[in-house]
């Protein structure tokens, strides 16, 4: 369960939404099995179809005037543009929409994926010993991802041109390449056998994002980080500097903010390596 910085009121809110979601798209919600998503924004938890069908429920929560664009979207795009990308992403069933004093859900009715997350935390506490299957599945889907064509944009030129500087200590490197990502592909989100869950980010990014993601949320375990390089020879070429620089920017901002501490000096050594490059 990844559940930080959940407040009492959050939580009753959310569980309470949760129910009227599941009541208004005729789902048994199951016992146990929640799973909170940063601060409270997202409750999931697995249930069943009015057919029996194993489903799982995942609620989103924003202000009212944030209810539009890109992640609001995600889910629904990546159905009609992905679909289940060869039974590694969860087909979407069903969403309902409301809103509440101010406050905007939209509940999302999803294929359960039975296989537990690889981590109940982003950022990875154990090494992970996967076989080479698994890595040709994961390399094998992100490349089918890169290659659908969308107007859809995870990674601005914008923010990287601002961020890459301020945390980095580079310009921002040109990008060569790019591409259609999951980006947010981090162990919290990834099963074995694999499935990849939560797309409600995924466009365009500078190619070799997804590698470089989930290279930094590997960095407390040196073997797995190696195994994520070894798949992705992007990571370490030219043509991945950009990606690496702004996920290492990303996070480093996140850490300034108080976040993700324990990444801290490995992303300010990774920022290091940056720079000699």
């Amino acid at each position: 369960m990844y559940w930080p910085r959940l407040d009492p009121d959050t939580e009753q809110r959310m569980r309470a939404r949760h129910a009227r979601a599941a009541k208004a798209l005729d789902v048994r919600v199951e016992p146990g099995g929640e799973f909170w998503g940063w601060a409270g924004r997202t409750l999931g938890a697995p249930g069943r179809t009015a057919a029996g069908q194993p489903a799982w429920l995942r609620l989103v929560s924003c202000p009212e005037d944030k209810a539009s664009g890109k992640l609001r979207d995600g889910a629904l795009d990546a159905q009609h543009v992905l679909g289940d990308l060869d039974g590694r992403r969860p087909a979407l069933l069903a969403v309902h929409d409301a809103v509440d004093d101010g406050t905007a859900y939209r509940a999302e009715l999803s294929a359960r994926v039975d296989q537990p997350v690889l981590s109940d935390d982003p950022v990875l506490q154990r090494d992970l010993q996967l076989p080479d299957s698994w890595w040709a599945d994961l390399t094998g889907t992100l490349e089918k991802v890169a290659a659908v064509d969308t107007d859809r944009v995870a990674v601005r030129q914008q923010y990287m041109d601002r961020a890459i500087p301020e945390f980095v200590g580079i310009p921002a490197p040109a990008v060569t390449c790019w591409s259609a990502a999951h980006s947010d592909l981090h162990w919290a989100n990834a099963t074995a056998p694999l499935r990849i869950l939560d797309w409600e980010g995924w466009g365009q990014a500078p190619e070799g994002f997804d590698a470089a993601t989930l290279y930094a949320y590997s960095l407390l375990q040196p073997d797995t980080a190696a195994r994520v390089r070894d798949a992705f020879p992007v990571l370490g070429s030219p043509a991945g500097l950009a990606a690496e620089a702004t996920v290492c920017a990303q996070l480093l901002q996140t850490v300034a903010r108080g976040d993700n501490l324990t990444l801290g000096g490995r992303l300010r050594h990774w920022s290091q390596e940056l720079r000699r490059r």
